[in-house]
């Protein structure tokens, strides 16, 4: 074999060599990311606050390194700590609206004469148990005697309940359902608290409360899923439940529930499915016309009403990768963060002025774009630059593949920058998760959707749900089909 032969099999070989060193390398950067990615959920802090710093700028009164005298350690002194003084704690003071009850205590052994001089008033909190008590209807009876051949027994109609031939009122089931879906008490905690008040109540009974509750909201559900895809803006995510199945004995069936959101008119609605499939969004979706903002899941890329949604993306999940990628490549990785800061600074100018629409839109176009197109610059600059199975590489493909849809919320001051709304409103489920664990069965999970959808429609308004439960639920047996969404959380 001659020389010239022996040199391109070493070439051959050594650009086999580093080929598969890349390889290698960009394998340990996708298991090292994999690996902080998971470690971050489980004991990571969950806070996304970013404060940007600058290397190069020096610390507060620190001198430059030919500038800094060090003493001899012959006279190095120890400096004693002063004691430092304890501030006295605040107290809370007690709202004005609560009831008082008035204790008074005279001093003991008080000679006669002494004059009033004025008083010192103390408060202190104290709790009482649940005022339970039962709602006692009597009807009397009337006997008519009309003539000597024809009698007739008069008793007043028995007012509408909200469970027909139940013995629970509306108080109780709304405060059942809040103390679930608000609180996380799963029922068999709430019929453990009932028996510490002397009140014996079978779960399988709250159970079967509930379970008429939502058979009985469920109009004022399909009122709500109407009023939301009337409109041309929606925010979309959805969120694992487990779910108990018989096809799955033992184990648990991990349905999925779809959360929609109105930003314009503030309505939530839940939509639960068994599987992540594009199904559920292709059946509520089919007559929506408009612009939809979600993530980047690829389910909302391919449905069948396509042709009538523009897609708009969330700017946080962006944000978040890079946000993930500070700890394996923190210079680049900085560099982008800063450009999304000065976004939601924009942002947070146009929330705290109190800007309408069409002056919001004017304000991103004059300070919002400049920084988008210089962000375009970055990505396209680092896009293969960046090793592509790394924590900045995925963060880079994940922004630049959805850029179009990214941007797009500077063009309609009505858009979001974020889906950041209709994530507080899932926050609910995953603590639900983590109390009572999974639904019972798909129809419980049905039944939590409609649940979760009303009560994140409260919250998202400031309507103190226990009460305007426990109202809806006295008015809905009475309430004509074309009047249910005024009964729907809103405000006016």
């Amino acid at each position: 074999m001659s020389s010239e032969e022996k040199i391109t099999i070493l070439e051959q070989e050594l650009e086999q060599l580093k080929s598969k060193s890349d390889r290698l390398e960009s394998e340990n950067a996708w298991l090292k990311y994999k690996l902080e990615d998971l470690k971050r959920r489980i004991f990571g802090v969950k806070s996304e606050r970013f404060i940007p710093q600058d290397t190069n700028q020096p610390t507060l009164f620190e001198l430059p390194e030919e500038q800094k005298i060090e003493k001899p350690a012959e006279y190095e002194t120890v400096k004693r700590k002063k004691p430092e003084t304890k501030k006295q704690p605040l107290r809370l003071e007690i709202p004005a609206h609560l009831p008082r009850r008035t204790e008074v205590i005279e001093p003991e052994w008080l000679p006669e004469g002494s004059k009033k001089i004025g008083e010192l008033v103390t408060e202190v909190l104290e709790y009482e148990e649940a005022n339970i008590y039962v709602r006692q209807i009597i009807r009397p009876k009337y006997i008519i005697e009309q003539n000597d051949e024809e009698t007739r027994i008069v008793i007043a109609e028995l007012p509408s309940l909200p469970i027909a031939k139940g013995n629970a009122g509306s108080s109780m089931l709304a405060h059942i359902i809040i103390s679930k879906f608000v609180d996380h008490l799963p029922l068999y905690r709430q019929a453990q608290i009932f028996k510490r008040q002397n009140l014996l109540i079978a779960e399988s009974t709250l159970g079967g409360w509930f379970k008429g509750t939502c058979t009985l909201i469920e109009p004022l559900y399909e009122a709500l899923k109407n009023k939301m895809f009337s409109c041309d803006y929606l925010q979309a995510d959805e969120t694992p439940i487990p779910v108990l199945s018989r096809d799955k004995p033992g184990s648990t069936h991990k349905g999925y529930h779809w959360v929609y959101y109105d930003p314009l008119r503030r309505l939530v609605l839940f939509d639960y499915q068994k599987s992540r499939g594009r199904e559920g969004p292709d059946e509520l979706l089919q007559n929506f016309k408009g612009y939809l903002q979600t993530d980047g899941y690829q389910v909302y890329d391919g449905l069948k009403n396509q042709e009538n949604i523009i897609q708009l993306a969330c700017m946080t999940h962006a944000r978040r990768k890079f946000e993930h990628a500070l700890n394996s490549d923190p210079l680049l990785a900085h560099e982008m963060m800063v450009m999304f800061g000065e976004l939601y600074n924009i942002e947070c100018e146009a929330r705290e002025a109190g800007l309408p629409y069409d002056a919001l839109k004017d304000l991103r176009q004059e300070k919002a774009r400049p920084v988008l197109e210089k962000m375009k610059a970055w990505l396209d600059e680092h896009l293969l630059t960046v090793l592509p199975k790394s924590a900045l590489g995925v963060a880079i493909a994940y922004t630049h593949n959805l850029w179009p849809r990214l941007i797009r919320y500077i063009d309609d001051g009505r858009f979001q920058i974020d889906n950041n709304l209709i994530e507080n409103s899932i926050r609910p489920v995953a603590l639900g998760r983590k109390n009572y664990l999974f639904a019972g069965s798909h129809d419980a999970a049905k039944n939590a959707a409609m649940i979760y959808s009303l009560l994140a429609t409260c919250k998202i308004n400031n309507i103190e749900p226990k009460a305007w439960l426990k109202e809806i639920l006295t008015m809905l047996p009475d309430c004509p089909a074309n009047l249910l969404h005024e009964l729907l959380p809103v405000q006016n």
